[in-house]
């Protein structure tokens, strides 16, 4: 199956600090019944937009495809609507100190891209954009780095099968797929 290309992306980003947002956060459970990805960004943090000051949904982080989290993002159960959901809101890589293992996995495995930066890093890109929310932060998957202006370039590591997938627009049934022929030349043998 085909995905969309990332090489590199270029945007602003939405700041949402808090640590150890869970899965549950993300994605209600009630959102859960659907085995379809259309119409899950209606679910992102359906429990939290009625926040005020909530920035998800806020007329100001319209078209912004970058979401800066706090530390410990995707925690809780491993439901793969939570990057479902951030995917269809429109976020195409996360930026924060750490993420749990299972979420990393699933949102690599659905085109949303996490990256982890050290806390240094991390407060120098958090006060950047709160000086300008205006400010747009690269993801450049093919060398792994991520560019900000008031930010030194960072080096970010994502899984090097994950990576080459999102590089080629391909899943992990794609890359399988392109391989068939060979598959079945080995079969008739």
């Amino acid at each position: 199956m085909t995905a969309p290309r990332f090489t590199q992306l270029v945007s602003r980003a939405v700041v949402l600090l808090d640590a150890n947002i869970d899965t549950d956060q993300i994605t209600p459970a009630r959102f859960l019944k659907v085995t379809d990805k259309a119409g899950l960004g209606e679910a992102l943090f359906a429990d939290w937009r009625a926040r005020p000051g909530f920035p998800i949904g806020a007329p100001e982080s319209a078209g912004a495809q970058i979401l800066l989290a706090g530390a410990n993002f995707g925690c809780g159960s491993s439901r793969e609507h939570a990057p479902w959901a951030l995917v269809a809101g429109g976020f195409r890589a996360i930026v924060s100190t750490s993420f749990a293992d299972i979420f990393r996995g699933n949102a690599l495995k659905n085109g949303l891209v996490p990256v982890v930066v050290s806390p240094d890093i991390h407060a120098r890109l958090v006060a950047a954009r709160l000086a300008d929310p205006a400010l747009e932060v690269t993801i450049d998957l093919e060398v792994q780095e991520l560019r900000a202006r008031g930010v030194p370039v960072t080096a970010f590591t994502v899984d090097g099968f994950a990576r080459r997938c999102l590089c080629n627009g391909v899943d992990e049934l794609g890359l399988l797929l392109r391989y068939l022929p060979d598959i079945e030349r080995h079969e008739r043998r």
